[in-house]
């Protein structure tokens, strides 16, 4: 079984076990989330065709137990002018939220 869910402006395909890293929220570890948000549900093994929301499944939800916090790849931005002697560096590093989806209710 699969679905679609929309978090943060984003589409993720998602299964039970499934681990991933979504925009870092308030949440404890062991906590579970509950994305409420679920585009489409399909399950290939019974042969039904995937339900698609318009836009979202009223009733479908997808569970998931919070791992821990994780944080991105270092992103180094430089800007240079040339012969002017202005140069600027700015680094960031993106925090995550790490997940491991447990349950899809259709």
């Amino acid at each position: 079984m699969y679905a679609i869910i929309e978090d943060s402006g984003t589409q993720i395909k998602v299964q039970p076990g499934d681990v991933l890293e979504i925009d870092r929220r308030d949440a404890d570890e062991g906590q579970s989330l509950t994305f409420d948000r679920v585009l489409a549900v399909g399950d290939p093994d019974k042969g039904e065709p995937a339900k698609i929301g318009t836009p979202y499944l009223d009733g479908a939800a997808v569970t998931a137990e919070v791992l821990g916090e994780k944080k991105g790849e270092k992103i180094d931005v430089f800007k240079f002018k040339r012969r002017k002697g202005s140069r600027r560096k700015v680094g960031h590093r993106q925090q995550y939220l790490q997940v491991r989806i447990s349950d899809i209710k259709s």
